[in-house]
């Protein structure tokens, strides 16, 4: 990528894409929001990718949208409504491609994670967090309530545990979020990296094909009735049993082996 607002490093079927603008606190500028989209883009079809890593440089996941540009474009002639429901409208449509990406994506979360930085780490498949994170959706403290980052936060959270965040403006320590299943795992800060690399490896080495429908599945699954989703996965997994790879799979744990999956 060009645009060094985000980069991107490959490593043995992991993709790791670093927001890069530590001195905005990696803010979801217009072109933050651009360029994570180019990136999920192209990440959707790039087969040899197993698991991306998303990440902020600096001292800081992300602190949410930038503040200094919605203000400007509030205080320009010829911007307003229009502008700010294209804005969260764009930032849903780039938050909604983490769920339908083929590969899962997890969010290693240091410093904060406000507002939509936290919905970001909401909205990735799973979060790895520095014990000193903390993780919050508090733009009622300014006076702008959290509607859209509250979507993916009630998804991950209980409903009161939620509306207190949202209602306090406070925010919640990486121990917390755990307990809440906003993230998955707290490590030590100068483990971070390590860590995170040690769950996308594992992940990354799985049967990418298996995962991918796995992944699929379990999102298509949730918006089901429990009768539909039963029979949607008996569906997939049918469709998994007859896969060559499987059959290697399921030889190599009878006969005591690690699989050849080339």
């Amino acid at each position: 990528m060009t645009d060094t607002i985000l980069l991107r490093e490959d490593e043995a079927g992991i993709a790791t894409l670093t927001m890069n603008a530590p001195h905005k606190l990696n803010a979801l500028s217009d072109a933050m929001l651009a360029a994570l989209g180019s990136a999920f883009t192209a990440l959707a079809e790039d087969r040899a990718v197993r698991v991306i890593v998303l990440r902020g440089a600096g001292r800081a996941f992300c602190a949410g949208h930038d503040l200094r540009e919605m203000q400007a474009a509030r205080a320009a002639a010829d911007r307003g409504a229009g502008y700010f429901a294209d804005l969260f409208a764009r930032f849903a449509a780039v938050a909604e491609m983490i769920p339908r990406l083929p590969q899962p994506v997890i969010a290693e979360v240091q410093g904060i994670a406000t507002a939509a930085g936290c919905q970001l780490v909401a909205t990735c498949d799973m979060a790895v967090a520095a014990e000193d994170a903390r993780l919050g959706v508090n733009g009622v403290n300014i006076g702008l309530f959290c509607s859209t980052p509250m979507v993916a936060l009630t998804r991950n959270v209980s409903r009161k545990a939620a509306f207190e965040m949202l209602t306090t403006g406070a925010f919640i320590s990486a121990a917390r979020a755990a307990e809440l299943g906003l993230v998955n795992r707290v490590v030590a800060p100068a483990e971070l990296g390590a860590a995170t690399r040690v769950l996308a490896a594992t992940v990354a080495a799985k049967l990418g094909a298996a995962v991918r429908i796995g992944k699929r599945a379990f999102y298509e699954q949730a918006e089901m009735t429990r009768a539909e989703a039963y029979a949607h996965t008996a569906r997939v997994m049918a469709e998994n049993m007859l896969w060559r790879d499987t059959e290697e799979g399921i030889g190599a744990f009878l006969e005591k082996r690690p699989p050849n999956w080339g």
